[in-house]
């Protein structure tokens, strides 16, 4: 299983960037994928998660900023972030696995990670 993440950047404070997350070996109709973040001396911190089911999870600082959505006929998740602020920078990771209902925000509970995009919101 591989994960390919792509689509971050430099971007002013209000402004909107779309991460991809490519899938390979491994089908979006099963498992987990989710979006994890790690700024400069933090750890690494749950963003949102998209369930087999189609079901979404979000960090509350995102919330009603990000949104997560996949397509499975290309097996990409898409994270679409809007109104970006300067606490949202950070390299931004997604990763896959199957967590049980309760630990879907949980970092060990995802096997397979891509490489990270950075994300760099200006003030």
């Amino acid at each position: 299983v591989q994960l390919q993440a792509s689509g971050g950047g430099l971007v002013q404070a209000g402004g909107s960037l779309r991460l991809s997350c490519q899938v390979s070996g491994r089908t979006l109709r099963s498992g987990t994928v989710a979006w994890f973040r790690q700024a400069p001396e933090k750890e690494r911190d749950f963003v949102t998660a998209i369930r087999y089911n189609g079901y979404e999870y979000y960090a509350d600082s995102v919330k009603d900023r990000f949104t997560v959505s996949r397509d499975n006929a290309r097996n990409t998740v898409f994270l679409q972030m809007n109104n970006l602020k300067p606490e949202d920078t950070a390299v931004y990771y997604c990763a896959a696995g199957n967590p049980i209902l309760s630990q879907t925000r949980v970092e060990s509970s995802y096997n397979y990670w891509g490489q990270g995009t950075q994300v760099t919101v200006s003030s």
